[in-house]
């Protein structure tokens, strides 16, 4: 197998969803777990496994993006409305 790279990274990050970011963490994971601790590949991976782990737990990637209003109708069946840079604190889903 060849040494992956950031494009690789960027591959499997790019077009994540909420529901999918913990998939796509554990692939992002094993594709780096071979790499040496100090690689810039890797340091670049461990930061997409981040952003995936709070994308689980929010409902949109969109970076700072406004919460969705808590007055929309059907509110209550909306599971988060946190986006992944400030997400929702884990177990309350």
């Amino acid at each position: 197998m060849t040494e992956p790279t950031v494009d690789d990274i960027d591959a499997l990050v790019g077009p994540a969803t909420p529901h999918f970011a913990f998939q796509i963490r554990a692939r992002v994971r094993e594709l780096i777990a071979e790499l040496p601790e100090d690689d810039a590949v890797r340091r670049y991976g461990e930061e997409k496994m981040e952003l995936l782990d709070r994308l689980g737990f929010a409902s949109t990637k969109s970076e700072n993006a406004d919460p969705e209003s808590r007055e929309r109708i059907g509110w209550e069946t909306i599971p988060s409305s946190a986006a992944a840079s400030d997400p929702l604190p884990r177990g309350q889903r």
